[in-house]
């Protein structure tokens, strides 16, 4: 879960239990702020570090999210493939859209991003090796919704 307020909101709507991965541990403080603030810091379990690394030791879940993950991830197959395969039932993900526009202004991220000697950069995830991906681990479809001009929100099931 990439967001506190996103965390939170997962964590609100019933989920007995949750795991929050995350390489920032900015965001991770943030993410243990929102759960402290909402009473749900108890069913929350938090870990460090980045997830493909930390792949094995994380336990299946009904729901797993990438928020805007997959497009800054040196590899995103491999992330895609092994958190598609912690899920026991939907898979969640927000990735760019592909436009112009979004092309555009990732053009000008990743410029900024060489002129500040940074590693990262962002990328268009193609959608259709994406969904490869997901059917050959049992994910299909069920949900895509355009949210502002830049990011696709995606939604499969299991089965």
């Amino acid at each position: 879960i990439r967001s506190a307020r996103a965390h939170g909101v997962r964590a609100a709507s019933g989920a007995a239990r949750a795991t929050n991965v995350e390489a920032s541990s900015a965001y991770l403080s943030a993410a243990r702020g929102e759960s402290e603030r909402r009473g749900l810091v108890d069913r929350v379990t938090y870990r460090h570090g980045d997830f493909v690394d930390l792949a094995e030791s994380i336990q299946p879940a009904d729901v797993v999210t990438l928020d805007r993950v997959l497009n800054v991830y040196p590899d995103w197959e491999r992330l895609a493939s092994l958190s598609a395969e912690r899920s026991t039932r939907l898979y969640g993900v927000v990735i760019p859209r592909d436009t112009l526009f979004v092309k555009v202004v990732i053009a000008g991220i990743n410029l900024a991003q060489r002129l500040g000697r940074k590693r990262v950069r962002a990328a268009i995830v193609p959608i259709e090796a994406f969904e490869r991906n997901l059917r050959a681990r049992g994910l299909h479809r069920c949900f895509s919704e355009n949210v502002g001009p830049a990011w696709l929100v995606l939604l499969y099931r299991r089965g």
